[in-house]
């Protein structure tokens, strides 16, 4: 009977035992229940830590709720751990996992906006992105508490939200996003940029909406300062600007833009309609760059009024209208009369 007992005592100690030694070595070997290269799990805020142990185990990352717990208890960080979307991508042990919660590793989505869009359009890029929807966007940039400082006539972050890559998790808030271009707008167009724009006479507000006009008419870095002059000297000669995307602008702000600019267009009654009111618009029309905000700023020394297109890219400047005719003669009609296109393009005087 001794014997027996002792067997019994002996057999449960040898379990107890092997379960130890499979709990230490589970604790420090790095696990990986998952098929593919990555894994993707999603943590809400206020998740407590034994469900999210149970939602690391159920995705693959842990391999059990017991090694969970101890790995926890050990780590003393149950009360740490932070909500968020967290991309594993490999073997791990729990007290790595548990680390990376810790830290607050979230997965960063990379969002560009390029230069030259409107907020509008940025509200597409931000929906497409899957951070949520243009609606949410567009509200988040109509906080102009943002900009009271430096543009108190400011009606939404049109011309603020600098054009960049920005990281976010998933569930970032809109307004985190305003917050974070605006920064980076105010760091770029600097104490330095703004006392030059001051020195000649422009208010910051101006200076972005000139800006934006230079930022949708030319994407070549040469000819930035070239057409910052044009309607620099459109503007002290009080000559209307005639800026195409200024009509186009006021257009999609009424829903009636229908991707093709035409003559009767060039009519539509709004403020933003250069071609009808004299002097800069009454804002931005788009987020310019850098690039755009320095020629602004710096015009180049040239007393050219007018400009056209190539249909390359670049424009053909000129002093006078005569000058400025026959480079639509050779650039508009007579192009696109050997192209065969139905339509001359626009930038006919400008």
């Amino acid at each position: 009977m001794r014997t027996l007992v002792s067997l019994i005592v002996l057999s449960a100690l040898a379990a107890g035992a092997w379960a130890g030694w499979d709990t230490w070595t589970g604790l420090r070997t790095p696990f990986k229940g998952y098929a593919g290269d990555e894994r993707f799990v999603d943590i809400a805020p206020g998740t407590g830590p034994r469900r999210i142990g149970d939602i690391l185990v159920g995705a693959g990352v842990v391999q059990d709720a017991l090694m969970w717990r101890i790995a926890l208890w050990q780590s003393g960080t149950a009360t740490r751990l932070k909500a968020g979307e967290y991309r594993f991508s490999g073997p791990m042990t729990p007290a790595e996992v548990i680390a990376k919660l810790e830290r607050g590793e979230v997965f960063l989505r990379p969002v560009t906006f390029p230069e030259g869009l409107t907020i509008r359009q940025m509200a597409r890029v931000f929906e497409r992105a899957g951070l949520g929807t243009a609606g949410v966007f567009l509200d988040a940039a109509r906080d102009v508490t943002l900009v009271a400082d430096i543009d108190p006539a400011a009606t939404d972050l049109e011309g603020y939200l600098f054009p960049d890559t920005y990281a976010l998790p998933r569930q970032a808030e809109p307004r985190d996003l305003m917050v974070q271009m605006v920064a980076r707008f105010r760091r770029v167009f600097g104490e330095g940029l703004r006392q030059e724009a001051r020195a000649a006479g422009f208010t910051i507000r101006q200076v972005v909406t000139l800006a934006s006009l230079v930022e949708k008419e030319t994407a070549r870095a040469d000819e930035r300062p070239v057409v910052s002059a044009v309607y620099r000297n459109r503007l002290a000669a009080r000559i209307g600007l005639q800026c195409d995307p200024t009509v186009i602008y006021a257009l999609e702000r009424a829903g009636r833009f229908t991707g093709n600019l035409t003559r009767e267009d060039l009519t539509f009654d709004s403020p933003y309609n250069t071609y009808r009111y004299v002097g800069l618009p009454p804002g931005p029309i788009a987020s310019p760059g850098l690039a755009s905000l320095e020629a602004a700023v710096r015009p180049a020394g040239v007393d050219y009024l007018y400009f056209v297109s190539r249909n390359d890219g670049s424009h053909a400047f000129a002093r006078t209208l005569a000058e400025h005719n026959r480079n639509v003669q050779e650039w508009q009609v007579r192009y696109f009369r050997e192209n065969q296109s139905p339509t001359p393009g626009r930038g006919r005087r400008r």
